[in-house]
């Protein structure tokens, strides 16, 4: 039998034994927890990134989980082909050029005069909660010349098509030719309400205003298939939500209104191009002009030269 002073000393080596163990799975823990916050912070970073080709637009919703979907493929994201429904986003090229354009001498400076309105930003394959992105394909996602070439009346550089294919039409399942095929049809079968065509004077409106203009002019079309985008500097997008068949249907959770603008009043900068034949009357306001202090009496100027506008937006032009 052990004596009292060994029993005493051996059951104090069994406590610090037990809590040298106790502190070594805290450890284990923290480290673990610390890997998945690093992961996390990894996904919202490349979600927030902005398209490569030096076009300046940036994709995506921004939610941090962009991998979630209701498919039966374990958890696997970017599939190609395995989406919920459509984004058809249209980009207001005003507020792009007056935000980070100044350098992107095929949208905003071109020598032809031509002054886009909505441009086609890009047909974004969409899970009701995040988005698939980059999808890996057993080829390389190359977009030929001519298919190119095709978008180039409704997108306004090379670089932008090229990017949209890789980071967005991978993921349809479709190749370039079909993918883009089908993003111009879905965009020619948009019309774009009479405010948005080639506007040469500073406009302000709420969402729900542009969203019951564009409803108004597709009745396809409900107010909550329809996403408007805003920022700083006003209008950035609107987003028509289509089934993976072509149809109108409701936006998923990354078209959240309170979270692509949460103003009530969106500043809609000018196109800035002839509107007809008393354009030498019309008016016209600096880009840099919030919605809040946008004036409702401004300076009568001579517009700048006539743009090319040879494509009619909603219709082919003939």
């Amino acid at each position: 039998m052990l004596k009292p002073h060994l029993l005493l000393t051996a059951i104090v080596l069994l406590l610090i034994a037990g809590f040298a163990v106790h502190m070594t799975r805290q450890q284990n823990v923290s480290v673990a927890t610390g890997n998945q916050t690093s992961s996390a912070d990894r996904t919202e970073t490349a979600d927030n990134r902005s398209d490569g080709g030096g076009n300046g637009y940036s994709s995506g919703d921004g939610y941090r989980d962009r991998g979630r979907n209701s498919y039966g493929n374990g958890g696997d994201r970017d599939v190609p082909g395995q989406f919920d429904y459509y984004a058809l986003v249209l980009s207001w090229s005003p507020t792009y050029c007056a935000e980070k354009g100044q350098d992107d001498d095929a949208q905003c400076n071109r020598r032809d005069g031509r002054r886009y309105s909505f441009i086609l930003h890009g047909l974004w394959p969409q899970y009701n909660y995040g988005y698939p992105s980059e999808c890996r394909l057993p080829r390389r996602p190359f977009v030929p010349d001519n298919v190119i070439s095709s978008m180039l009346d409704i997108m306004p550089s090379r670089g932008l098509v090229i990017h949209e294919y890789r980071a967005h039409g991978t993921c349809s399942g479709m190749d370039p030719a079909r993918y883009f095929a089908t993003a111009h049809r879905l965009f020619d079968g948009i019309n774009i309400p009479q405010r948005f065509r080639n506007p040469f004077e500073t406009q302000v409106a709420s969402p729900d205003d542009i969203r019951r203009d564009f409803a108004q002019a597709n009745p396809n079309f409900k107010p909550d298939m329809i996403a408007v985008v805003c920022g700083s500097k006003g209008l950035r997008e609107v987003r028509l939500c289509l089934s993976k068949d072509g149809q109108p249907r409701s936006c998923g959770q990354n078209e959240n209104p309170r979270k692509l603008c949460a103003s009530d009043r969106v500043f809609i900068p000018p196109t800035r191009s002839t509107g007809g034949p008393d354009t030498t009357t019309r008016r016209s306001v600096p880009d840099n002009t919030s919605a809040d202090s946008a004036p409702q009496n401004t300076q009568r100027q001579a517009p700048l030269p006539g743009p090319r506008m040879d494509y009619d937006y909603g219709r082919q032009a003939r």
